[in-house]
C-alpha cells in the first residue's frame, strides 16, 4: 500500500494521541540508547493487512527503526506466527508499539472477516464487495484491507458512482414535478441519471420488489440493488433479469445484479446460490473483530 500524505496525516494524529507529552513510562526505565530486537506475532489464524502502515507508524517516531515484514499484506498466516521484526532503539519502538498494533490488528480483522465471506461463497459467480458503512476519514484503509482479504470495493463516495435509492425516488414525487405514484418517480429519476451521468460513471439503482426490477430492466442500468429481498424473490429476480437478456440480446446489455442487506455468513452461500452477480456487505468494515497481533521482545 502506498503511504501518501493523506495516511501519514492520520497517523501523525494517531501518535499524538496516545503519545502526547512523550511515554513517561519508557522514558523513566530505560535509557535512551538502549536497543533491542522484538518480533510481530499473529495470536490466531488470520489474514493480515497493514504491514506497510505498521512500518510507516515505527519510522514516523524514528526513521533508524528497522522494519522487516515476514509476510506480505493479504497472506493467510497460522497461530503464533512471526509476521515481522523490529529493531532500534527501544523507546521509539516502545512509543509506537500500540499505534502501529492498532492499525495492524483492525484492518487485519477486516481482511480476516472479508476472506470468510469470499471462501463461503466460491464455486459461485457472485463478488463480496463493501460499502460505504466505513469509519470516517478511514474508509482509504478499510476498503485496502477489503481487498487484501479478496474482497472488491464498491464505490469509494457519493462522488465516483450513482446509486439511486428510495430517498431519491420518494422526493421526486412533489406537487411541483406532478409525479404521483412511485412507478413515474422511479422512470423520472432513471432518465435524469441517463441523461446527466458524467462519462464514465456508473449507474446503479436500488430496488424492493420485482415489478420496479422489471421498470429498472428497461433502462439498462450498469448495475441493480436487490435492496432486503428474500433469497426466492433474488432467484426470481436472477430469472427475471436473464430472460430480459435474452429477449433484447446481449449486445450492450448490462444490468449486474447486486444483493443488498441481512447478509452474514450464515446466509451468505444461499444468497451467492440464487446467482446475483454481487454481495454487498456493511459488516466488512463496521462490525469486524480486530486480530490479536503482539510485539514482544526477542
Amino acid at each position: 500500500m502506498i503511504i501518501g500524505p493523506y495516511i501519514k496525516k492520520l497517523i501523525q494524529k494517531a501518535l499524538k494521541e496516545d503519545i502526547g507529552s512523550g511515554d513517561i513510562t519508557t522514558n523513566t526505565i530505560l535509557r535512551k540508547a538502549r536497543k533491542g530486537k522484538f518480533v510481530m506475532l499473529a495470536r490466531e489464524k488470520s489474514v493480515i493487512s497493514g504491514l506497510g502502515i505498521a512500518k510507516a507508524v515505527f519510522e514516523a517516531i524514528d526513521m533508524e527503526v528497522r522494519f522487516k515484514p515476514l509476510v506480505n499484506d493479504g497472506m493467510n498466516v497460522a497461530r503464533d506466527k512471526a509476521i515481522a521484526y523490529v529493531e532500534g532503539r527501544c523507546w521509539p519502538v516502545l512509543a509506537a508499539e500500540r499505534t502501529a498494533l492498532n492499525f495492524l490488528c483492525w484492518l487485519s480483522g477486516i481482511s480476516s472477516l472479508t476472506d470468510c465471506f469470499v471462501r463461503a461463497v466460491e464455486g459461485t459467480r457472485a463478488q463480496i464487495m463493501d460499502t460505504r458503512k466505513t469509519l470516517p476519514a478511514f474508509r482509504r484503509l478499510q476498503k485496502y484491507a477489503v481487498r487484501m482479504g479478496g474482497g472488491v470495493n464498491h464505490r469509494m463516495g457519493l462522488y465516483d458512482q450513482i446509486l439511486i435509492k428510495d430517498n431519491h425516488i420518494a422526493l421526486t414525487m412533489t406537487k411541483s414535478t406532478n409525479i404521483k405514484n412511485k412507478k413515474d418517480a422511479l422512470k423520472s429519476v432513471l432518465e435524469a441519471a441517463k441523461e446527466r451521468a458524467g462519462k464514465g460513471k456508473k449507474i446503479e439503482v436500488e430496488v424492493n420488489s420485482l415489478s420496479m426490477l422489471k421498470i429498472v430492466l428497461e433502462y439498462n442500468p450498469d448495475i441493480i440493488m436487490l435492496d432486503n429481498m428474500s433469497i426466492g424473490n433474488m432467484a426470481q429476480a436472477v430469472k427475471i433479469r436473464d430472460a430480459y437478456r435474452v429477449k433484447v440480446g446481449n449486445l450492450g446489455f448490462k444490468a449486474l445484479l447486486e444483493a443488498s442487506g441481512r447478509v452474514n455468513i450464515d446466509n451468505v452461500r444461499n444468497i451467492a446460490a440464487t446467482g446475483v452477480d454481487r454481495i454487498s456487505i456493511g459488516a466488512l468494515t463496521h462490525s469486524a473483530p480486530s486480530i490479536d497481533i503482539s510485539l514482544e521482545v526477542r
